[in-house]
């Protein structure tokens, strides 16, 4: 130090002694023109030491160590760059990436970067293609790659890697390479970039915000996939059925799922839903348990569409795009009208009713096909599609555990209710009326009564009454017949109803409370009779429903006019219009008139019309019907 070596070297430079020596002076080339050897010569001015030598045996100890920078502060020397590469070692850091002693990326790594392979690999061919390394390049970073920096890219993994590249795409192992090449020369924030895009957080674990995004669920409303969902889950089956069965092979199956950490659907699926002959769930099957699993837990649902990356394939914000929250079953009851495609049916009955039986006819099992399931294997659920009124809709049946003296609140939360008794067995029955009256007497959920087992001899039930009585006596529909042991696949219709029952609740019971309101609500809209002539009569009541409007209707219809005329053209029945033409003390007298009329003038011949006890037997007939008609005209006043 202090010999004169960075003097020398400016005196060179500015051919003059400098009177202000800096620290160190910056390299410099002598162009080989000036030389008389032309030889280009570099002067490396070095300082007495460097704090590098010091550090780097450290750096080699601790892979921890990501970056060191030599820096003066008096001197303003990297300071810069200092904190660049602190905020880089915090945002980008290298130690969760990369194996400093093994120059390779960890496994934590390789296994996320897999997964995006595979994600954004959208025809499931195990190579990126153009239009895939676009859309990813697209949704990664926000721009397109050049057709010329595209093939740039391609060529560096031809030149490294001899199955890097294959039919001009990208394979898994020139993908992983990329990013390996990209972590060795520094440019980790690129591999960040990405990993963080799709999820990934600091431990390479995909983030709880990005696999479980808010999604608001009020109470009495439900969740259903939206449109955009179906069609997302639709690509994503065609891309994994390579074989175009319209079924998902366990191979496929594995293939589709392995993108998630473990496997979301067990055997049991197999059995909540329709499968092909094999055993294999079908596309209709699919979409079934993606529904059924939205209805009954929309955050597990969630976090497997943020698996399959659908908020990235499908541009949207989060998985909750794909997300519809019904309304309040309250409004659809007041509007009478649904815009739900979901409903839920539970299924009650005591143990060997025929609940299970019932369940998997559902799914097309009759009882042969139903004999081949194992008891570890059976699933509570079983979801499939109906039609109502040209309509798809997706029926959820839920066995209910049959200790009705611990039922849930979701074991009663439903749209429909489903009660199933065995014909053959005598106490059967008694099981489903003590769940109905103490838990849907009284409630607007409306039941239907499953005699199951019908083809078995029927026994007589042990109690009160019949359940054809029981159901009248409770305004139920009359029991359903029903049986799976059936040689074909067991009639779905008994379902089809069960939808329709769901879809318009008003067509079940009404509640004791209900009724009361309404009979309350029919009073006072009745206007109080005071006289009984026809111009009171007529204004007295407009609903269309009760025995006075039915009435008037009918006489005012086209059919009773034309008879009417008929009547009056035949000259000889002078009586019949003098009795028709009389102005009656009420409608049900003009009704009763034009029954006994009706009679007399489909029997009436020639030869009676001659007789004189043809015509006392006619006006007594006469009189006897216009007394019934003003019995019935008081029988209908007293109420009002």
């Amino acid at each position: 130090a202090k010999v004169g070596k960075t003097s020398l070297i400016m005196s060179l430079v500015s051919e003059e002694f400098p009177n202000v020596v800096p620290y160190r002076a910056e390299e410099i080339t002598i162009p080989a023109d000036v030389t008389p050897e032309r030889i280009p010569t570099h002067i490396s001015d070095l300082v007495e030491h460097s704090s590098m030598e010091t550090i780097l045996p450290i750096m080699n100890r601790h892979s921890e160590i990501e970056t060191c920078v030599e820096c003066s502060a008096k001197n303003l020397k990297n300071i810069s760059e200092l904190f660049y590469y602190a905020q880089k070692a915090v945002l980008h850091p290298t130690g969760p990436l990369y194996c400093p002693d093994k120059k390779d990326m960890k496994p934590l790594c390789v296994k996320a970067l897999t997964r995006i392979f595979k994600v954004s690999d959208l025809d499931n061919d195990g190579i990126l293609n153009d239009n895939e390394l676009n859309f990813f390049q697209r949704t990664c970073f926000n721009t397109p790659l050049e057709s010329q920096a595209l093939e740039d890219v391609k060529n560096v993994v031809r030149k490294n890697l001899s199955d890097g590249v294959c039919d001009n795409g990208l394979t898994l192992q020139g993908f992983l390479f990329l990013h390996t090449l990209f972590i060795q020369r520094g440019r980790h924030e690129t591999t960040w970039t990405v990993l963080r895009r799709f999820g990934y957080d600091d431990d390479l674990e995909l983030n709880q915000d990005y696999l479980f995004p808010p999604l608001k669920v009020p109470p009495d409303c439900t969740t259903e996939l939206n449109h955009n969902a179906y069609l997302f889950l639709q690509s994503v089956f065609d891309k994994h059925d390579k074989d175009r069965d319209c079924a998902l092979s366990p191979e496929e199956m594995r293939d589709l799922f392995d993108v998630f950490p473990y496997m979301p659907w067990g055997p049991d699926v197999n059995n909540t839903v329709c499968t092909n002959d094999q055993g294999w769930i079908t596309y209709q099957g699919y979409l079934s348990q993606w529904t059924l699993t939205t209805y009954l837990d929309v955050q597990r649902c969630l976090e497997y569409l943020g698996y399959l990356g659908y908020s990235i394939i499908a541009e949207q914000e989060s998985q909750a795009a794909g997300i519809t929250v019904t309304r309040d079953k309250k409004i659809d009851l007041q509007k009478k009208q649904t815009q739900r495609s979901v409903f839920r049916c539970n299924v009650f009955g005591d143990i060997g009713s025929g609940k299970s039986g019932f369940l998997q006819a559902f799914l097309g099992r009759n009882l042969m096909c139903q004999k081949t399931i194992r008891e570890e294997h059976r699933s509570y659920y079983a979801i499939s599609t109906t039609y109502v009124y040209g309509q798809e809709k997706y029926l959820l049946l839920h066995e209910v555990f049959p200790d009705f003296d611990y039922l849930s609140d979701a074991d009663l939360a439903c749209d429909i209710v489903c009660l199933v008794y065995d014909v053959s067995n005598p106490y059967s029955f008694e099981y489903c009326t003590k769940v109905f009256k103490q838990y849907f007497m009284d409630s607007k959920i409306p039941c239907m009564m499953i005699a199951a087992k019908s083809d078995l001899p029927e026994i007589k039930q042990i109690y009160g009454c019949s359940p054809l009585e029981f159901c009248r006596r409770h305004k139920m529909p009359p029991p359903q017949s029903f049986t799976c042991n059936t040689a074909a696949a067991p009639s779905r219709d008994i379902y089809t109803k069960l939808t329709t029952m769901a879809m318009h609740p008003k067509g079940g019971r009404e509640s004791r409370d209900d009724m009361q309101q309404r009979a309350a609500g029919q009073n006072r809209t009745l206007v109080a009779v005071v006289k009984t002539d026809h111009a009171r009569l007529r204004c007295m009541c407009t609903c269309n429903r009760c025995t006075f409007c039915l009435c008037q209707n009918f006489l005012n219809s086209e059919l009773l006019q034309t008879v009417r005329a008929k009547l009056y053209a035949v000259n000889r029945i002078k009586v019949t219009y003098s009795l028709l033409s009389f102005p009656s003390p009420c409608l049900c007298i003009d009704l009763s008139l034009w029954a006994f009329f009706s009679l007399f003038n489909r029997h009436v011949s020639q030869a009676d019309l001659k007789s004189s006890t043809f015509w006392l037997k006619a006006s007594v007939g006469a009189t006897v019907f216009a007394v019934l008609g003003f019995a019935m005209y008081r029988v209908l006043l007293k109420p009002r």
